[in-house]
């Protein structure tokens, strides 16, 4: 059972998380209970805890359904413009506890769950994940939703609600093994073309078959991040949701006030529908919309081509070659024949617009072409989304040079104000208020409550660098996060924890551009050093590394395996023993990143420069006051700039540095034989010492490594390191405890919240032109 708040702490309680009233609390009991009879169906004597949650499930969701009704009759009344975003992924997580939160409901439910006898944590905890998205591109998109709902903006979210998300992942002997239901990927090949509704009797039965076969459309979730798989269901699914959506958004503009006829010109269509493509899986929007305006609407095709260009919006979110979509033509034939034919004369009006400015030029026109001819006709879906936008946008300003100035270049001199960043964010309600609830109300009893809604509230913050007492409560708020987590952790794995320990700390998509393994290089480096002078002074770490591997993905999976073996090994040592442990967090997902950032010291972004496009998790690490060791790539960059790099732990090559490297070539071997703690340390993996059973299991890893390593792991290795001695140096001293709760108050909690958070929620609106 949780503990009883004292009477201290709930006159402490705040507005942020609602205040306990008697009447709220009798009105939330009484719900409770009306659900749970009435609903439910159950009584407080066969009652489950699972019955409990979805009792307070409900009774939550009624104090949300006025308030949707009526936003909905003012958005009806007031006729904005509205922001649709368009995702293929929406990674929600759990939905609860937010809402509570965000209605102000939270202590009042806390109250009244409690006096009903019954455990708040426990109920939280019966909630699955809404897993609808892969990795970053979901969560961006779950954010937006939060903050544009916050900000009070006319938006609204379009993607599929898979019955199955992303899969849980499962650790078994050290590697990761699918989950069961990926076999329900045979039952999906069957559907073909588009629908025919048979309306007779006599083909009810074919009619149910063929809804059947329809419905399998939404069964699973692609489970690839940063890698472009062309299967025939997936381009299904993105033309599913694009066709679904634009069918709602014309129903939603033609419908106006009763009494009032509605609009049969499109003319103001852009000036009250903006449409955001989160990345270009949603592209087939653009040649939806137009056959909308052409087939339907009988618009022509220059009025038609400028309503959507003017209506479209495009944020692009990687520069890795293997993850931009390239659809064969033969397959978009066989589907979407006449989404293909306006996709050709879209082309061609490109290339003729090209042909113009650069007479000649072929070498141009085969680059800007939205059909690729190399190795068989393919269409490039980021060619169509820019070329179909009036705004592109990258996802931190590293990221959107190198898209002006690299990836899309042609385009960006074309068409250079198209072009424009939009650093990521990501919403302080869930990863600060909900998440770390002690640091939220810190920060409240000091500066008050108005933050949430008001960043700028924060800068009051800057008064407080010298306060002690506060100070301290910063720390002492880390600690019990600390406490707590450690005690999640030995529940969960059988290591013991050191909660004084530094919790160094790599959770996101395993891949080899965001280099885990350049993580585990390190961790064996501090093995070999412990070894190698047991009682020489060593700064206690835990090292957690989480993340799911794409059931495609070999190399991904042994990564995976190799941090686990290198942990089997590490933490059965007994003259390691609490110096060092390493824990590989299994089936890394929301619920989970919100119990292990608010614990954390020390967050790894360490992608080699270049390839990150922005990350968002290093924000959510820094907001709950862990210091960064990362490299200049993606939104580390700003972060840098803002807070100055002496605050972080930043190394390794700039990103002119690796394009440098590119021209003169990697020489993976020229490292290995220069630093000898690297060859200790590659030469154990490729003997066998932490796999002696099979000696040549990391032989693929070993290989890549050295001989076509396009993320440059060995190049870093040595500055990795001696930073991460820094960041050692810097933990062992107790000032330095004091020292990293002032740089986190008066620069990163300023920066992340104030820069990020409260600005990107406008990226949608921006790109798309005004709201209203």
């Amino acid at each position: 059972m949780a503990t009883p708040l004292t009477d201290q702490e709930k006159r402490k309680q705040i507005s942020i998380r609602g205040i306990v009233g008697v009447e709220n609390v009798a009105e939330l009991k009484k719900g409770f209970n009306r659900h749970l009879h009435f609903t439910l169906v159950k009584d407080r004597n066969i009652a489950t805890p699972r019955d409990y949650y979805f009792a307070l499930a409900h009774t939550v969701r009624d104090h949300l359904v006025g308030r949707w009704i009526r936003t909905q009759q003012f958005y009806y009344e007031v006729d904005p413009k509205r922001v649709y975003y368009l995702s293929l992924e929406f990674y929600m997580g759990r939905t609860l506890q937010n809402t509570m939160i965000n209605l102000g409901l939270q202590n009042a439910c806390d109250e009244a769950i409690y006096q009903l006898g019954l455990d708040m944590e426990e109920l939280e905890e019966m909630e699955e994940d809404a897993g609808l998205g892969n990795g970053g591109l979901g969560r961006l998109a779950a954010c937006f939703l939060d903050s544009m709902a916050t900000l009070g903006l006319a938006a609204y979210g379009y993607g599929i609600r898979y019955e199955y998300g992303i899969f849980n992942q499962k650790i078994r002997d050290g590697w990761q093994v699918p989950a069961s239901y990926f076999q329900s990927f045979t039952l999906l090949t069957l559907f073909c073309g588009l629908l025919v509704h048979h309306i007779n009797v006599g083909d009810y039965i074919q009619a149910v078959l063929d809804r059947n076969l329809a419905e399998n459309i939404s069964r699973v979730l692609y489970p690839n991040d940063n890698f472009f798989e062309g299967k025939e269901l997936r381009l299904k699914q993105e033309y599913f949701v694009v066709a679904a959506t634009l069918q709602d958004i014309i129903r939603r503009f033609k419908t106006t006030k009763k009494g009032v006829p509605g609009r049969t010109s499109f003319k103001s269509f852009p000036d009250k529908v903006a449409i955001q493509l989160n990345d270009t899986h949603p592209a087939m929007a653009i040649p939806e919309l137009m056959r909308i305006f052409l087939d339907i609407e009988k618009i022509d095709w220059d009025t038609a081509w400028d309503l959507t260009t003017r209506t479209f919006a495009y944020t692009n979110h990687t520069v890795l070659p293997e993850a931009l979509e390239r659809w064969p033509v033969q397959l978009m034939e066989k589907l979407l024949p006449r989404h293909l034919q306006i996709i050709y004369q879209i082309n061609q009006a490109h290339l003729d617009n090209i042909v113009a400015l650069y007479p000649n030029d072929m070498d141009k026109l085969r680059k800007m072409s939205l059909i690729e001819e190399d190795g068989g006709k393919r269409v490039n879906m980021a060619h169509l989304c820019i070329v179909g936008s009036h705004a592109v946008n990258g996802v931190a300003e590293i990221h959107s040079n190198i898209i002006k100035t690299q990836v899309f270049r042609n385009f960006s001199e074309l068409e250079p104000n198209k072009f424009q960043n939009k650093t990521n964010g990501i919403t302080p309600r869930r990863w600060l208020l909900l998440c770390n609830p002690g640091l939220a109300e810190l920060i409240a009893e000091a500066i008050g409550e108005d933050y949430v809604r008001d960043l700028d509230e924060l800068q009051k913050l800057n008064d407080l660098v010298n306060d002690g007492t506060f100070i301290r409560d910063v720390s002492k708020v880390k600690q019990d996060n600390k406490v707590k987590f450690a005690q999640y952790l030995e529940k969960e794995y059988p290591v013991k924890i050191n909660p004084a320990s530094m919790f160094d700390v790599h959770v996101k998509r395993i891949h080899e551009y965001k280099r885990q393994l350049l993580n585990c290089l390190h961790i064996i480096t501090m093995y070999n050093r412990i070894k190698m002078n047991p009682t020489a002074p060593f700064v206690p770490r835990t090292v957690i590394i989480g993340g799911k591997a794409a059931p495609g993905y070999h190399m991904a999976k042994m990564i995976i395996k190799l941090i686990t073996s290198v942990a089997d090994v590490v933490n059965n040592d007994p003259v390691v023993g609490n110096k060092l442990k390493v824990i590989f967090l299994e089936n890394y997902r929301v619920s989970l990143a919100e119990k292990v950032i608010p614990a954390t010291d020390l967050s790894e972004q360490i992608s080699t420069a270049g390839t990150e496009a922005s990350g968002t998790g290093n924000m959510k690490f820094m907001l709950n006051g862990a210091l960064t060791i990362g490299t200049m790539d993606g939104a580390n960059v700003e972060m840098a700039e803002e807070a100055g790099e002496e605050n972080l732990f930043i190394f390794g090559m700039r990103v002119e540095d690796v394009a440098e490297m590119d021209k003169k070539g990697y020489d993976a071997m020229a490292y290995y034989k220069k630093i000898p703690e690297l060859k200790q340390v590659m030469d154990q993996i490729t003997s066998g010492f932490f796999s002696p059973k099979n000696p040549e299991l990391f032989k693929d890893l070993t290989e890549m490594l050295f001989k076509y390593d396009r993320f440059k792991v060995f190049a870093d290795f040595e500055a990795y390191v001696k930073c991460q001695e820094k960041v050692s140096k810097l933990y062992k001293v107790t000032f330095a405890l004091q020292h990293l709760c002032k740089v986190f108050i008066c620069l990163l909690l300023l920066f992340l919240i104030k820069k990020l958070l409260y600005i990107s929620p406008f990226s949608i609106c921006t790109v798309s032109n005004s709201l209203m």
